[in-house]
């Protein structure tokens, strides 16, 4: 989109109102304070009781009742993010593009709000209050576009199913796609630019971009994930299955195997039904995820098999001629059972084909407006129009012909005047193909859940390949191939980067005193703390026993001294409660920047484990830094 663009549609996209304009007024101040924000947001009981709704679902370990604790938990640029959404949702539960289904999208963005909120608790990429109020509004576009171009956007809305992308089509028809309008929303908004950069590409998360991997690469996979899990929810009982594999096969970009989608899943369906009262959207509870796993293959409407259980195959004739339409028309719906859809010419079967779906095709060649051979043609050029089965009927049987209609497209023909017997033979041919198709069609949806089933497996054995068993974290070898990467693009980038080594103090005497079982919790409590005091972009790993890695990205020594100091008097603070136990603990920490006469990782690490052996040697509890052959520790 272009910066024209974007100034041409600044006044007409969807704006909060009142309180919730109040509050993004606020948010711009500099010098406001949160105090200020929560008696602003006081003044609307609905958004007071919606945000502390969402503080209490965050599992927090107590209730709050507060409206000014909920506002400090959350954070100014969060409560501003929910209030826009939640203002959104109020002012545009109905609008005026007609074929734009205002209630099923906000079903949809509430489910993805709170989809992205429970993802985030699993694997850890952001904050879930802050993913809420991104998952809310990662489709807005959608709404802007209804909003500011009704009638053109119900249009494209309108188009058949068999027809270009949304994507494509709103590019064509309006200059921009929805993806494009939601990024200059969010960035309006003030949303973070991380969160802006990965939303708007969600629905497209291969053509993203981003490193493998990476902060970005997670957000995107989530946000798609979480979009995913919502279309699941709102699917017809037909497409669920479909939906399920694919749900479970980019489970595995997350790290998630079908048990904890499954569990997941369940739990934002039932947030989604408490959401969906408080907001006035709808919100029915989909079946439970293992439920809709073990529910038959749904088949297509009408169905897929010639048996007396199963309903009739769709047929469609094409024949212009009137006597022989009605008498073929006889045969296939009472000697042969099926359920036929006739039409005049090519053209018009060419518009009934895409809306009835027929599984054969019996078409006339000689016929006005669109003849049987050009129909052919145009029906085997579709993708949907590549699998039926299609029978010629016609008077030439001169072999030019016949391999002329073959090349076409047609699969066989019978000659006119038409028999009813080979009519029936040729039938039954069709008939059979039909029914391996949808064999073959069963199989494969079932191949596809073995493949995915096996594709989690693997990537469920790779993560514990590269995980710390005990506290969760990645181990050493995750640990030291995050330090290559670091250190390869620090090279790229000609930034500066910093290490920490950080070793638990005396943790051989709480074992000794306490046992094992006790030292074990006491490393878990520790490694929680340092991955609470590691920034986003930071790298926390346990390396073995009691030592654990910080890799700080783009970090000079002062930068790196800070935030050692900070995780130093983090861990000093912790008392960590075991029974009847209270136990603290301190950590040495010692760091070491990249330098110049540094030839790779390997020598800074060594660094760091020698300022780490001053730490210790200097009275524990402190921070040592090497810089140029020479130690300098902080005392606690």
């Amino acid at each position: 989109m272009t910066k024209n663009q974007q100034v041409h549609i600044g006044g007409q996209l969807p704006s909060p109102k009142g309180v919730a304009l109040a509050i993004m007024e606020l948010s711009r101040r500099e010098d406001v304070t949160l105090k200020e924000l929560a008696r602003v947001v006081q003044t609307d009981p609905a958004l007071s009781s919606r945000l502390l709704r969402l503080v209490n679902a965050a599992q927090i370990g107590r209730t709050v009742t507060s409206l000014g604790e909920a506002v400090m938990h959350l954070g100014m640029t969060t409560v501003r993010d929910l209030a826009m959404g939640f203002s959104l949702v109020d002012q545009y539960l109905q609008g005026s593009c007609a074929a734009f289904d205002y209630a099923a999208f906000w079903s949809r963005s509430l489910f993805m709000a709170v989809a992205c909120q429970e993802l985030s608790r699993l694997v850890r990429v952001g904050s879930p209050d802050e993913l809420f109020a991104c998952g809310l509004l990662a489709q807005i576009g959608q709404l802007a576009l209804a909003t500011m171009y009704p009638d053109d956007y119900a249009a494209i809305l309108a188009e058949p199913a068999g027809a270009e992308p949304l994507l494509v089509r709103e590019r064509q028809q309006l200059g921009m796609d929805h993806c494009e309008l939601t990024a200059v929303i969010l960035a309006d908004c003030g949303m973070p630019k991380g969160l802006v950069d990965t939303a708007c590409c969600h629905e497209v998360p291969e053509t993203a971009g981003f490193i493998a991997g990476s902060r970005a690469w997670r957000l995107v996979h989530l946000f798609s994930q979480a979009r995913l899990m919502a279309e699941l929810a709102l699917a017809p009982a037909a497409e669920r299955e479909h939906r399920r594999v694919e749900l479970i096969c980019l489970g595995g970009n997350l790290g998630l195997d079908a048990a904890a989608l499954a569990a997941a899943f369940d739990r934002v369906a039932a947030q989604w039904r408490e959401w969906g009262a408080l907001l006035n959207v709808p919100a029915t509870p989909p079946p439970a995820f293992n439920a809709m796993a073990t529910a038959p293959i749904p088949a297509p409407s009408p169905a897929r098999s010639q048996t007396a259980s199963a309903p009739p195959k769709r047929v469609l004739l094409v024949e212009d001629e009137v006597t022989s339409r009605m008498k073929t028309e006889a045969v296939l719906r009472h000697a042969i059972g099926c359920t036929v859809y006739t039409a005049e010419n090519g053209e018009a079967a060419l518009a009934l084909a895409l809306e009835v779906m027929p599984q054969i095709v019996i078409t006339d060649w000689l016929m006005p407006v669109m003849d049987g051979l050009a129909f052919c043609q145009a029906l085997r050029a579709t993708e949907w129009g590549k699998s039926m089965y299609v029978i010629m009927l016609t008077g030439m049987e001169t072999e030019e012909r016949i391999v002329e209609a073959f090349e076409a497209g047609v699969d066989d023909y019978v000659a006119k005047p038409m028999n009813v017997r080979a009519l029936n033979a040729r039938m039954r041919a069709a008939l059979h193909y039909v029914d391996l198709l949808d064999a073959w069609e069963r199989d494969r949806m079932q191949l596809e859940r073995f493949a995915a089933e096996l594709a989690i497996g693997n990537r469920r054995l790779e993560h514990m390949a590269m995980t710390d068993l005990l506290t969760g974290l990645p181990n050493r070898r995750a640990g030291m191939e995050a330090l290559d990467k670091a250190w390869g693009a620090s090279t790229r980038s000609a930034q500066s980067m910093a290490v920490l080594m950080i070793d638990v103090d005396r943790f051989k005497a709480i074992n000794d005193r306490y046992g094992h079982a006790v030292g074990d919790q006491v490393l878990q409590a520790v490694a929680h703390r340092i991955q609470a005091a590691a920034r986003k972009d930071e790298s926390v790993s346990r390396i073995g026993g009691e030592e654990f890695l910080l890799v700080c990205h783009n970090a000079d020594i002062a930068t790196a001294l800070v935030a050692a100091e900070r995780l130093r008097s983090m861990v000093k603070d912790l008392e960590i409660g075991i029974g009847d136990l209270a136990i603290q603990v301190s950590v040495s920490i010692g760091v070491a920047c990249r330098e110049a006469d540094m030839t790779d990782a390997d020598a800074m690490v060594r660094a760091a484990d020698q300022a780490l052996y001053a730490a210790k040697n200097g009275g524990r509890d402190r921070v040592c830094f090497l810089h140029r052959a020479q130690c300098q520790c902080a005392q606690a």
